[in-house]
């Protein structure tokens, strides 16, 4: 299936030698970013696919759940900075909403992963398969920032704005405390139930769907579960320093970067504050954190430095993983770890003359290479080994 028309040109040229200042390299990222949800799109639901090649599109059509919530907001950005008309943003989001009116979904939150062309879920694992209420919250934040944005007294605006708000509306946030508990679950499926029972505490990137559930507008929860739940975690309060940088929230050294971005697109930290902590603080001292870790770069990775830096979820040459400073240091630990246990047994291969290869053995005449029954063997065997050292014994 063709993608999407494409609109006017997103950006002009940039010369490979060029020298862009701050905000145009600013700029030149956002649209390049924008490009990802709307050139790398669905084709048939406009949806944010989980993956996409520069030059070629996945030949399947499943779409990530919480990715287009963040496809959403990139098509607020794009609409209100000119690179897409406001007739071509109601288009695409018009398309997206028939493929979520449509899509299976479960007490009214949706899969991780869903079929662009039908709504049908694509399970995740083998009991994930059906809703993640994560990723929904991702989504529906997305959509209720359009639905803010798109205010305007037309047909066409309020449409979408009456077609959201059916949407969360219908979003059972309660159901998904497992009849009465005071945690959210993440996961729920009519086959698996809450088998996977696994809540949702802090400090991560999960915080908006406390906040969602107890701001909804039918099915919410008290929102005294934000403290005994969300905020009693073991790793929610930390307080230690890492890289001269306090760290009010959190694991150790902040976790992925994706902790400040996630819950915060719909979030604004600034000024916002509890008990418990000032979340702008908060995502400063992270950013700060793996900024800093990057710069000293202690493993001496090619790349890192003030131009390079940024540990968050991606793909990697081992594939996914949410990189941040403690789970590179957690790899090189075990790496370390690996290479002294070889080194270790080579010692020990050496200083016992433990045999590596085993040059012939022959049982009443027959090479080991031979395949003989019991009945057959005449003898007692003649081994002839070889060593580390290369002496031989028999």
């Amino acid at each position: 299936m063709p993608h999407a028309a494409k609109t006017r040109p997103h950006h002009k040229e940039v010369k490979r030698r060029e020298r862009l200042s701050d905000e145009r390299l600013l700029d030149l990222v956002q649209r390049q970013t924008f490009l990802f949800f709307w050139d790398g799109a669905q084709p048939a639901s406009g949806l944010a696919r989980d993956r996409t090649g520069r030059l070629t599109d996945p030949a399947d059509d499943v779409v990530a759940t919480g990715g287009s919530g963040f496809g959403v907001m990139a098509l607020i950005v794009a609409c209100e900075r000119g690179w897409v008309t406001r007739a071509e943003a109601h288009a695409r989001l018009s398309k997206s909403l028939d493929c979520l009116e449509r899509a299976t979904c479960y007490h009214g939150l949706y899969p991780h992963f869903m079929h662009g062309d039908t709504g049908a879920t694509k399970p995740f694992s083998r009991k994930d398969d059906g809703a993640d209420l994560v990723e929904s919250a991702f989504l529906f934040q997305g959509l209720l920032c359009a639905r803010a944005y798109f205010d305007r007294d037309t047909p066409e605006e309020k449409r979408i704005r009456d077609r959201i708000t059916y949407l969360w509306a219908e979003a059972e946030w309660d159901w998904y405390t497992q009849g009465g508990r005071i945690a959210l679950t993440w996961h729920w499926s009519p086959t698996n139930g809450f088998a996977l029972n696994h809540p949702v505490r802090g400090w991560n990137e999960c915080l908006i769907a406390y906040v969602l559930a107890a701001s909804a507008p039918r099915y919410s929860m008290a929102a005294e579960a934000y403290h005994e739940v969300w905020a009693q975690s073991r790793q929610f309060v930390n307080g230690r320093s890492f890289e001269g940088v306090e760290l009010p929230l959190g694991p150790d050294w902040g976790g992925p970067l994706f902790f400040t971005h996630y819950s915060f697109c719909g979030i604004d930290p600034r000024g916002l504050s509890d008990a418990d902590a000032d979340y702008w603080k908060q995502n400063v001292a992270h950013t700060r954190i793996n900024y800093a870790y990057c710069v000293r770069n202690p493993l001496g990775y090619k790349g890192y430095g003030p131009n390079c830096w940024g540990l968050t979820a991606g793909d990697s040459i081992k594939g996914y993983d949410a990189h941040s400073p403690a789970t590179i240091r957690a790899s090189s630990r075990r790496a370390a770890r690996l290479r002294a246990s070889l080194t270790r047994q080579r010692r020990r291969w050496r200083r016992c003359g433990t045999f590596t290869t085993i040059s012939a053995t022959r049982f009443g005449g027959a090479s080991a290479s031979s395949t003989a029954s019991a009945s057959n063997i005449t003898g007692a065997p003649t081994v002839t080994l070889r060593s580390a050292r290369g002496r031989s014994s028999s």
